[in-house]
């Protein structure tokens, strides 16, 4: 991992289901996440996805991409623009900074209408700078490669 490494994007389908589903297992009932006509009494057009359902999207798209070993040290995120069922969130990511093991990486999670997330997070990957270092030395190789999602190292 280096400096400017662009992670790929990760495509997360905004469905009813996944809100109202993050809602639950974060124990977050406001109706505003769960019931379409009470959201729309609020003045908004639909239901909408949590903070704590987005702050675990960007979770699982830094470990998908760092591997299974890789720990989330800090996630600072601010939302935008709402996530309503039927569009579609890409995730995307870039490194800002490393440091031995551990690298902070700023992510974006754009929708249709807008960014819906934005922020960064400090993730170590245990055995990243031995590893860059090794891969350099013996082949001139460009760093420690990223994951791509469900890969293993």
């Amino acid at each position: 991992m280096r400096v400017g490494d662009v992670l790929p994007p990760l495509e997360i389908e905004i469905t009813r289901t996944l809100i109202v589903a993050g809602a639950i297992a974060s124990r977050d009932y406001q109706d505003v996440h769960h019931d379409a006509e009470l959201a729309r009494q609020k003045g908004s057009p639909d239901i909408f996805m949590n903070i704590l359902t987005t702050n675990g999207l960007v979770g699982r798209y830094i470990t998908d991409r760092f591997g299974p070993r890789s720990v989330l040290r800090r996630v600072a995120i601010r939302l935008g623009a709402p996530n309503y069922p039927g569009d579609t969130m890409v995730l995307t990511g870039t490194v800002e900074a490393v440091e031995g093991d551990t690298a902070t990486v700023r992510v974006v999670g754009a929708n249709g209408i807008g960014r819906h997330v934005t922020g960064t997070v400090t993730v170590t990957v245990p055995g990243a700078a031995a590893a860059a270092a090794g891969a350099e030395g013996a082949e001139g190789a460009e760093g420690v490669a990223v994951h791509e999602a469900g890969s293993r190292p």
